[in-house]
């Protein structure tokens, strides 16, 4: 028995065999091939990244804001005031170019509004907006109507490079094959970048980050003196549990 399971043996590793065997493996191993794809590569091909599919850009567009100044021509209202003051803040951080000021051309309004002109102009330069100012004037369409002044400037916007709520295909109709490809609509993830992108501070952190912080020295100093003092560099948070009163007696 010894003798046959040996011969045995060597018949199956002899070298007319071997070619064979490594075709039988390599054909094996070629189904089992396809599931080390990675995740991230297939959800590129097949568009389901929303990331890819609807795009955040940076754009130059127009900032606008309409305040409705209620004070006399020496100074402005504390509500026109902050208004203008955040205007300025917002001019710094992204803005470029001259600010307009827009009046009314015409009605109650086109008074006030000349009023104004002179007080909104002190309130960007104290803010730091120092930047050439233009007057100009816009037609009223109804004289009933409450005219705003607006104040604008060109700057950096973040915003995705189409409108959302595309409806290529009829989710309905049973000729989609997305649903039977396990891919997602093409208007999902649309609303969600246009989200970020509308409450971004700074665009530009959409396309570098800012750069860090210098470390505060008094707490380096600290950790340091302690490490030379063979003492542990932690920083130690005592909770302490306060009642505030008795309830129900």
């Amino acid at each position: 028995m010894a003798s046959r399971s040996r011969s045995a043996l060597s018949i199956a590793f002899t070298p007319r065999t071997r070619p064979l065997a490594a075709l039988l493996a390599l054909a094996l191993a070629a189904p089992l091939a396809g599931c080390g794809t990675t995740r991230t590569k297939i959800e590129a091909e097949n568009g389901m990244d929303a990331r890819l599919r609807h795009p955040i850009a940076l754009m130059n567009q127009a900032h606008t804001i309409d305040v409705f100044p209620s004070s006399g021509p020496e100074r402005l209202d504390m509500r026109t005031q902050e208004q203008v003051v955040a205007f300025a803040r917002r001019y710094r951080d992204i803005g470029s170019g001259p600010i307009s000021i827009v009046i009314p051309q015409s009605g109650p309004g086109a008074d006030t509004g000349a009023r104004a002109i002179e007080p909104i102009r002190r309130e960007l330069a104290k803010a730091g907006a120092m930047a050439p100012v233009a007057v100009s004037h816009y037609p009223v369409e109804n004289p009933s109507l409450a005219a705003p002044v607006r104040l604008a400037f060109d700057g950096l916007k973040a915003k995705v490079v189409h409108k959302c709520g595309d409806w290529p295909e009829d989710l309905a109709s049973a000729s989609s094959t997305d649903g039977w490809q396990n891919r997602s609509y093409w208007n999902f993830g649309c609303a969600s970048q246009n989200m970020i992108a509308t409450q971004v501070a700074d665009p530009r952190d959409l396309a570098e980050p800012r750069g860090e912080t210098p470390a505060d020295p008094s707490m380096r100093m600290r950790a340091i003196g302690n490490v030379r003092k063979g003492a542990d560099p932690a920083t130690n948070w005592s909770t302490k549990n306060s009642s505030i009163g008795s309830v129900g007696g």
